[in-house]
């Protein structure tokens, strides 16, 4: 069945990608390993981080503006709350809430989980100081918010929307505002570009796997989901 092929595809891409990523955290945390970070901090693959840092250099301004636009996929979460709450209220009942909306709930709950760890166990700093402070920096939290949080837009719209010139401008914009803030914070100069790929491969990763529930269940004939 094309269903089922789907269903495997995402599965086996999630794998991929969080396993890349594991991959990659430990090749950060032991290839080319520097003390060239601010107060001394080491930095894993240093010489290639440090050439593209001088590269792009620090613009605070874009720091600033895309710091405020990860708003946006804070919004995008609210909107689906309320709606799973909506729905809460007028069906009575958590079992009867849309899967997708519930499944959607664990999962942004698992990439809140994702951010508070790396906050917790920093494999990297920034490569400058934020107001005097030494933050964690890896993955990037804003590019794992946005590269998370725009495709489940994008996935939820297209499967509530019929409208054709809704789907397609939802997914102008979510390409557009993530490529702007992804290649933002690359640029902006306040990350490692070994941050921001990490977090570019966790994030697919997890949203892959969403995307593989949320398939199970329609397969499943889940009763009160979204077919």
């Amino acid at each position: 069945m094309k269903m089922n092929r789907n269903i495997r595809s995402c599965l086996w891409t999630g794998i991929s990608l969080l396993t890349a990523f594991l991959l990659w955290t430990l090749l950060i945390t032991g290839v080319d390993v520097q003390a060239v970070g601010p107060n001394g901090t080491e930095v894993g693959f240093a010489a290639f981080n440090l050439w593209f840092h001088s590269l792009t250099g620090v613009h605070l301004t874009l720091y600033t503006i895309t710091d405020w636009l990860g708003l946006v996929p804070i919004a995008v979460c609210l909107c689906f709350a309320a709606l799973g709450a909506a729905q809460l209220v007028k069906r009575r009942s958590l079992f009867r809430v849309d899967r997708d909306i519930i499944l959607l709930g664990l999962y942004y709950i698992l990439v809140i989980f994702c951010y508070l760890f790396f906050e917790m166990v920093p494999i990297n700093y920034r490569p400058i100081l934020i107001n005097g402070v030494l933050e964690a920096s890896y993955p990037s939290s804003t590019t794992l918010l946005v590269l998370s949080v725009m495709p489940t837009l994008k996935f939820q719209i297209d499967r509530r929307i019929e409208k054709p010139f809704v789907r397609k401008a939802t997914t102008v914009f979510v390409i557009a505002f993530s490529m702007f803030m992804v290649s933002g914070r690359l640029i902006a100069g306040v990350h490692w570009a070994t941050d921001i790929i990490g977090a570019v491969l966790l994030s697919f990763g997890l949203f892959r796997l969403y995307q593989y529930f949320v398939q199970l269940a329609d397969l499943h004939g889940e009763k009160y989901g979204v077919q």
